[in-house]
């Protein structure tokens, strides 16, 4: 008697929201702008990974929806994976086109390793994504198997060997890092930021050892080598600090002096020496010729102490405020919080006009700072770690629902990754024309301009909402109307800026980065400027 096979079980769909649909419409509308303007085959892979990511997306909705992903997520967010996905490889193709164009055949290889690594963290999560549903999603595995053949034949006869294992170091740090930090901090991202977060940390690890191994006399530029090591010295100290303090109380005066201690043996002991044989010279007394070199840099430190001054102050009379307020669960209004945003505007605009060189600078050293203190609220370290939480806790929003309040570290390198972000043997002066004139002020007008006059006018005076979403169309139409203000003011205040009439491309970069406000649930600090970089770079 044979054995009848019980029929499969039919997949249970969810319906797609309108938001998420009109955040995929806009995200494909980049990629096919690019597309348009590469023409090429790495752009065609581009293609290909966007149209599997969306459909793994819905997948990975659909999981968050039944609450059966492995880790645990930010709450009140879609997955978010396609515009993560798709951030890599279009800022690797627009790096590699204009690296091209500026002769830069180091670069534009460079580009090209960004763009395939990009693609593999992507394709690596969207299978890790397929492996855990059930039941297995046939059509979107035929999809993303297709997509997956064409990135890895073009890919196989593009790259070469030392690019492929550096492309698989990446994949490999990204998969540890993975496991360890959504585990250790769980509800802080959703499956999209992680990509995109994660995949940045693990390419800037993969680039310092790198360095590390290959060290010779022209290593670059040392603010590149301050960077790298800042980044990967905070992650791995919070690593070290998580492994200890999973076994103690880090609350005790014992274990914020160990604290302390330990952190002064990693930077004194790990990371000056690090910086030393990268550098071939003294870090510190390098550090402190660069911030001292002309009056200009001591005249915006100066500058940019006092408005760091304010921002104090700012959170010291809210926090006053809260305390005489007759309620308990008193939190900072919308327009309190953007305050902040204004004053970061206020200190990236002199520091892009007269010195680029000390604003790359001053933010790495910022970034460091913020993630320090970060991990003093976070283990509760003596004694500043309960007055900082004290003090933080007041503006806090929906998407600071896990352990780490992270929205002004992603404040600041939605600003700063503009500036990071741009080779600058590629962008001397007199190669960047027309859109890409403004790449540098991309955060400025994406997030310090454009978010900022959306939420206040849109919480403020908006009445009509998009589809689907708690963003109105006024707050649109105003932030639209804001960065087009701005990009007129930065043309009369800064001489080296020639837009060369793509005004067209201006326009619609921007209209379509306010259109990804609208409808996106990611953390936009950190998505907004990178997609605008990418428009104007293209």
């Amino acid at each position: 008697m044979t054995r009848q096979r019980a029929p499969r079980a039919p997949e249970t769909r969810a319906p797609l929201s309108g938001s998420v649909l009109a955040e995929a419409a806009v995200v494909f509308a980049v990629v096919l702008s690019i597309h348009a303007v590469v023409m090429d085959r790495y752009s065609w892979c581009a293609v290909a990974l966007a149209v599997q990511a969306f459909y793994v997306q819905y997948k990975w909705d659909r999981l968050l929806q039944q609450g059966s992903a492995v880790f645990q997520f930010r709450m009140s967010a879609n997955s978010g994976l396609l515009p993560a996905s798709m951030v890599m490889p279009l800022l690797g193709l627009v790096m590699k086109e204009r690296c091209q164009a500026a002769g830069n055949p180091y670069f534009e290889r460079f580009g090209i390793v960004v763009a395939a690594t990009g693609m593999a963290v992507s394709f690596f999560s969207s299978v890790l994504a397929l492996g855990i549903t059930r039941p297995l999603p046939t059509n979107t595995c035929v999809i993303s198997g297709l997509a997956g053949c064409v990135i890895t034949y073009i890919m196989k006869h593009s790259l070469r060997v030392g690019e492929v294992i550096e492309v698989l170091e990446v994949l490999l740090i990204f998969v540890y890092l993975n496991m360890i930090l959504l585990y250790l901090l769980p509800r802080c991202f959703t499956p999209g930021e992680a990509l995109l977060v994660l995949g940045g940390i693990s390419f800037t690890l993969n680039q310092l050892i790198k360095r590390s191994l290959t060290v010779a006399e022209s290593q670059g530029d040392p603010v590149d080598v301050f960077l790298l090591v800042a980044v990967t010295g905070m992650v791995l100290m919070g690593l070290i600090f998580s492994s200890i303090f999973a076994f103690t109380d880090s609350g005790t005066w014992v274990s914020s002096i160990f604290f302390h201690l330990m952190s002064c043996v990693l930077v004194l002991g790990v990371a000056l020496p690090w910086l030393y044989r990268l550098l071939r010279r003294n870090p510190l007394f390098w550090l402190f010729q660069f911030l001292f070199q002309t009056k200009i840099r001591i005249y915006l430190l100066a500058y940019w102490s006092l408005l760091a001054t304010f921002a104090c102050l700012v959170v010291l009379y809210q926090n006053a405020k809260r305390s005489s307020s007759e309620s308990k669960k008193h939190q900072a209004p919308t327009i309190t919080r953007k305050y902040f945003h204004f004053i970061v505007v206020a200190t990236y605009i002199p520091g892009i006009i007269f010195d680029r060189h000390l604003l790359y600078m001053a933010a790495t050293v910022c970034l460091a700072v913020f993630i320090f203190l970060e991990y003093v609220r976070y283990f509760r370290i003596k004694p500043l770690g309960h007055t900082l939480r004290s003090l933080l806790s007041l503006f806090l929003d929906e998407r600071d629902s896990g352990p780490l309040i992270l929205t002004h570290i992603y404040l600041l390198l939605g600003m700063s990754l503009p500036i990071w972000l741009i080779p600058r043997p590629c962008t001397e002066t007199g190669s960047l024309e027309g859109a890409r004139a403004l790449v540098p002020y991309a955060g400025v007008l994406a997030v310090g301009v454009g978010d900022t006059v959306a939420s206040i006018f849109g919480s403020t005076m908006g009445e009509i909402r998009w589809p689907g979403t708690k963003k109105t169309f006024e707050g649109t139409m105003t932030s639209i109307f804001a960065q087009i203000i701005s990009v007129a003011l930065i043309l009369i205040f800064d001489n080296e800026v020639d837009i060369n009439h793509s005004y067209a491309w201006i326009l619609g970069s921007i209209s379509t980065v306010s259109l990804l406000e609208a409808y996106t649930t990611q953390i936009d600090n950190l998505l907004l400027p990178l997609y605008l970089l990418i428009l104007l770079m293209a």
